[in-house]
């Protein structure tokens, strides 16, 4: 795969980053601008932006590592949405509805470590 825009895990990345941007930044105060909204920008930016620098590495374990990061961005947006929602920031539907997305991202992204972790193991038997 040469672009990493045709990654699942990358697509529904971005999806999560424009749900935060577009349904929960507008919600947020502007007490919240440099706090919460500051936070979330950042983390939603980043697992988007670490599944492209992993691919751009052309190593499993670099990928991989790097893959790693972008999940742990998309839990960090998680605890932000709860964060928003325990201040009542926001609404339980709308957490919902970004958790939904925060567990897509992270399922596809599980699922592409996967591919990578099988990728760089030989195959038992190949040379045979």
């Amino acid at each position: 795969m040469k672009d990493f825009r045709e990654l699942k895990c990358w697509k529904a990345c971005r999806e999560l980053r424009r749900f935060v941007h577009a349904r929960i930044l507008p919600l947020l105060s502007r007490d919240e601008k440099y706090r919460l909204a500051d936070q979330l920008i950042r983390v939603a930016r980043s697992t988007t932006a670490n599944i492209a620098e992993g691919h751009g590495r052309f190593h499993y374990l670099d990928n991989a590592k790097f893959c790693g990061n972008a999940r742990g961005s998309a839990y960090e947006v998680l605890d932000h949405l709860q964060t928003a929602l325990d201040e009542a920031l926001i609404d339980e539907a709308l957490f919902r509805e970004g958790e939904k997305l925060v567990w897509d991202a992270v399922k596809l992204t599980n699922g592409y470590m996967n591919y990578l972790k099988k990728a760089k193991d030989p195959v038992p038997g190949a040379d045979d």
